[in-house]
């Protein structure tokens, strides 16, 4: 049994937001027919995603951090471990692992060092099943949030 591992937040910062992209893989298996049409069918419910991350590292120190935290913590990028990330969900720790080494690092502006990387989350950062049939939930959950903040700020 192994421990769960994180990202060093106390010391370095979440990939930055430009740049930030995500690749949900497909879950539909599509079989195309002699008919010219298509048959499609979902073939997995929970699917990983691929993003790709870029880290910008203010110091030498965070740098150093970063390449140990790699190379030791996570086994040269073979390890799952836990990172904060921004997705439509807000800022959530989520379960990823480096798909090869990172790029880098670079240095920007002769003082930050920038790293490259695609990540794999272990699933789509999307909302729990369920939710599907309540649009009207989700579009107003900020309406929903202020008011629960008004009335139970506690």
């Amino acid at each position: 049994m192994t421990e769960d591992i994180y990202y060093p937040h106390d010391y370095l910062p979440i990939p930055l937001k430009d740049g930030f992209e995500l690749k949900p893989i497909s879950p539909i298996l599509r079989t195309d027919l002699d008919s010219g049409r298509a048959r499609q069918r979902r073939r997995y419910t929970s699917t990983p995603t691929q993003a790709s991350v870029t880290w910008s590292f203010k110091t030498d120190p965070e740098a150093q951090l970063f390449e140990a935290f790699y190379r030791d913590t996570i086994t040269d990028g073979a390890a799952w471990f836990f990172m904060n990330l921004k997705t439509p969900l807000g800022i959530m720790p989520y379960k990823c692992r480096f798909t090869d080494i990172y790029e880098g690092p670079v240095l920007l502006e002769g003082k930050f060092w920038q790293y490259r990387a695609t990540l794999e989350l272990w699933e789509r950062p999307i909302l729990p099943p369920g939710w599907g049939p309540f649009p009207e939930f989700i579009i107003g959950q900020s309406i929903i949030d202020q008011a629960l903040n008004r009335e139970w700020p506690q």
